[in-house]
Order: structure tokens, then C-alpha cells, then sequence
């Protein structure tokens, strides 16, 4: 069975007035169905850029992506994106904004009723069935990127991407929808990739975590296996996970990575 996801020789450069910038070189990764991967790495290392190829967002300036064997030359429904901001539509109800996403895929397919049932399956999945009426000011910020990953999973991607989809939020929701994801995950069985700066959250959460090397012109440093079991055969209970021990070595790699090439910059601004 081939690659869910394949990255071939990709790089991205971009034009700017100060002339050519060199973002990506030498993007090699291939994502298996199911699979759950971080990109961690420190900031302006392309991680984001990656993904927005990923998406259809953006047209590598040479190499190719595939999903499913076809080349990713723009956005598509199977490939849904979850951002830092949850980018809701203020005058519209929790439940409208998801129904938004399900009718730009399934409106010329299904009837509206159907459509309906999709977009409250999805708010249910994510535990706001409560909340469906509500519009984005009436609600808190958790509730409004669990929104967010509402509308995304309402499409049914088979490839879900996250762009520090947490960032933004208090430690405690955080964890909270970490966890959410974690049942999320194992219930759809879809694949995940994820932007991410929160060494615990990759571990956490990653079948593997892509390592990204410092920019400009920043690639694939390292590619860690984390020796837990997938999130779709079991789930990783947070504070079990604080005294497991291949969940402690793989923080300790990852962060030894981080400080490596923190240093190494810190080397050559001197």
C-alpha cells in the first residue's frame, strides 16, 4: 500500500523585495495512513510553509507532494486545516460556521437535512452540542478552536492538518484539548499533521516527530519514533505518560535536538 502522504525533493523560495529567500530545501517525508506527525522546530523554520504545501496553500518551487498518489496542486477537501486562529465567522452560530465547511463539500451530494445531521455530528465529537446555538463572542476560547476542529472534521478529511491549533490557549485547555484530539484521533482514524512548538504536546501526541533544522534553507534534521503505542490502538493517560520511560527519552532527544541548533546559532551570531 502506498504512502498517504508523499514529499519528494521539495523546495520553496520565495521572491521578496530584498530578493530570493530560500525557506525549504531537500523535503523528504512520506506519512502512512492513521499516522499522527509533529513538526517541531524553532521559529523560522518553515514549519508552517510546509504545511501550507501540504494543503494546496502553496506550489513548492520544485520536487512534488502527493496524497493518495495525486499531486497536491490546490486546497481539496480531503486535506483540512485546523489554524492558531479559529478564524469562525463572528454573526454566525457555532453550528452555521460548521455547516459552512460541510455545504462547500457535501452540498452537491446531500440534502440538506443530511448536511445538518454532519455539521451536529461534528460539535457532538468534540463535546459542544451545548453550545451549537451559540455565536463565537458568547463562548470561550477552547470552545471556539474545538469549533474550529469541528468544521474541519465535518468535511470527513482523510489527512487533517493543524497549524499550532493550541497555541494561542491557557495550559489547563490545552491539555484538555489535547486530550480531546487524542479520543478524536482514535475515533476517526484519520492522519495528522501537526505544527507545533510544545515539546510535551509532540510527544505526547506523535506516532513520529519531524525535527526541523534552522533557517533559511531549513530541512528534515532528525525523525524520532516515539516508542508508545498509536493513539488509534490506545490512548496515552497524561499523567502516566510523566513517568514513562520511552515518553521521557524521547522528550529528553527532542529537546537535546531544540538546545543543538539553539546553540548553534547562538555560535554564529557571535
Amino acid at each position: 500500500m502506498h504512502p498517504h502522504l508523499q514529499i519528494e525533493n521539495v523546495e520553496m523560495v520565495f521572491s521578496t523585495r530584498k530578493g530570493r529567500f530560500h525557506a525549504l530545501r531537500e523535503i523528504n517525508l512520506t506519512v502512512q495512513r492513521g499516522e499522527f506527525i509533529t513538526l517541531i522546530g524553532h521559529s523560522g523554520c518553515g514549519k508552517s510553509t510546509l504545511l501550507n504545501l501540504i494543503a494546496g496553500l502553496l506550489r513548492p518551487s520544485e520536487g512534488v507532494l502527493l496524497c493518495d498518489n495525486r499531486e497536491i496542486t490546490a486546497p481539496g477537501p480531503e486535506r483540512a486545516v485546523v489554524f492558531q486562529n479559529h478564524s469562525l465567522l463572528p454573526w454566525l452560530s457555532c453550528l452555521d460556521n460548521v455547516l459552512l465547511a460541510v455545504d462547500s463539500v457535501f452540498a452537491g451530494s446531500e440534502p440538506k437535512a443530511r448536511r445538518r445531521e454532519r455539521a451536529r455530528a461534528a460539535l457532538a465529537l468534540v463535546g459542544l452540542t451545548q453550545a451549537e446555538a451559540k455565536r463565537p463572542h458568547e463562548i470561550s476560547g477552547g470552545m471556539k478552536q474545538r469549533v474550529g476542529i469541528a468544521r474541519a472534521l465535518a468535511m470527513e478529511p482523510k489527512l487533517l492538518l493543524m497549524d499550532e491549533p493550541f497555541g494561542a490557549l491557557d495550559a489547563l485547555t490545552r491539555a484538555k484539548l489535547q486530550d480531546e484530539l487524542m479520543k478524536i484521533v482514535a475515533a476517526t482514524g484519520a492522519s495528522v499533521v501537526m505544527v507545533t512548538h510544545d515539546v510535551d504536546e509532540a510527544v505526547l501526541l506523535s506516532d513520529r516527530i519531524v525535527m526541523m533544522t534552522n533557517g533559511p534553507a531549513a530541512t528534515i534534521g532528525e525523525v524520532l519514533k516515539v516508542p508508545l503505542p498509536p493513539l488509534r490502538e490506545a490512548l496515552r493517560p497524561r499523567l502516566a505518560m510523566a513517568h514513562d520511560a520511552g515518553y521521557l527519552a524521547s522528550r529528553e532527544q527532542v529537546l537535546e535536538f531544540l538546545y543543538r541548533k539553539q546553540a548553534h546559532v547562538e555560535k554564529d551570531a557571535a
